[in-house]
């Protein structure tokens, strides 16, 4: 079907698309959930722990919405704070450490941007998670499910590989951000999402992100079979490919990747 960027927005923000949790409870077995940054509080905003897929060992980690305003306001509609990102930087230290790759699930509109989210450092904490995975010696998949917003979907996309739902977005702030900054009117968000470069495709032509997962109907927990069989598939793919590669050697085509922008 023939699809405008915004018509994509509209559907990267949907309230019955599949989230996080979903993914990480039907792609992999074993889920075990951790918690904590140790320094601050939990993030409900980003679910993370160990699983398996395929036999593996491996670190999952997701940006987590809700599912009704209940759960939203306990996800905080899926907009992390600082301690989010902090206790997703442990979880991949900790990856790291027992050698481990991480699969990361991209969907949130941005970082949480309050005050008490500024007040512990939400800038430092996603700097400190751009500067600590461009150098991790495992390998990390970065899976853009719903939306991709800003630095807040970049903290979790330093990866080997980033992959888009095909009615997923990527960008550097929302559409009604940049229509309020280059045109004073965030009425003209249509008009944005045109402009902007946001939809896999496009991303995918400009070299941003390197696979589009295809939907082929709107996707919702219900019809998203085909959609988990490919996306298992090309995870277990994903992880034999760095089967006989050094972390060095990992690490060094992660830097290479984004060196190239």
């Amino acid at each position: 079907m023939s699809l405008s960027p915004w018509d994509r927005v509209r559907i990267a923000r949907g309230k019955d698309r599949p989230t996080a949790l979903f993914y990480i409870e039907n792609l992999f077995e074993d889920f075990f959930e951790l918690h904590g940054d140790r320094h601050f509080k939990d993030d409900p905003a980003i679910v993370g722990g160990l699983a398996t897929i395929d036999g593996r060992a491996v670190t999952v980690i997701g940006q987590q919405k809700g599912r009704s305003t209940k759960e939203n306001v306990l996800r905080n509609f899926g907009m992390p704070y600082p301690e989010g990102y902090r206790k997703a930087l442990r979880l991949m230290k900790q990856a790291e450490k027992f050698g481990r790759p991480v699969i990361c699930f991209v969907d949130t509109s941005g970082a949480y941007c309050g005050i008490g989210a500024e007040e512990r450092g939400q800038g430092e904490a996603i700097a400190r998670n751009l500067l600590e995975m461009s150098a991790l010696k495992v390998p990390v998949l970065s899976i853009i499910i719903g939306e991709g917003g800003s630095g807040g979907a970049l903290a979790l996309a330093v990866a080997n590989e980033v992959w888009m739902l095909e009615n997923s977005m990527y960008s550097i702030l929302s559409p009604e951000g940049f229509a309020s900054i280059l045109w004073k009117d965030s009425k003209r968000a249509k008009e944005a999402a045109g402009a902007m470069k946001i939809t896999a495709r496009e991303l995918k032509g400009l070299g941003v992100i390197d696979k589009i997962v295809g939907e082929k109907e709107l996707l919702t927990p219900e019809s998203s079979v085909a959609v988990l069989a490919k996306m298992k598939k090309g995870i277990v793919r994903f992880l034999r490919s760095y089967d006989t590669k050094s972390g060095e050697e990992i690490a060094g085509e992660r830097y290479e990747r984004f060196r190239k922008y």
